[in-house]
């Protein structure tokens, strides 16, 4: 394509890749949940 459409999008497409990875990077991590099991196994 002579206006370099795919070049303008691919440009589009890193930068955005880049803000969606730094904004990734600190969110906090998902801690696995602990299951309370019962005192009494017969419950």
């Amino acid at each position: 394509m002579a206006d370099n459409f795919l070049e303008k999008h691919r440009e589009e497409y890193e930068l955005r890749k880049a803000a969606y990875l730094r904004k990734k990077k600190h969110l906090p991590k998902m801690k696995a949940r602990q299951i309370e099991r019962p005192d009494d196994e017969a419950l």
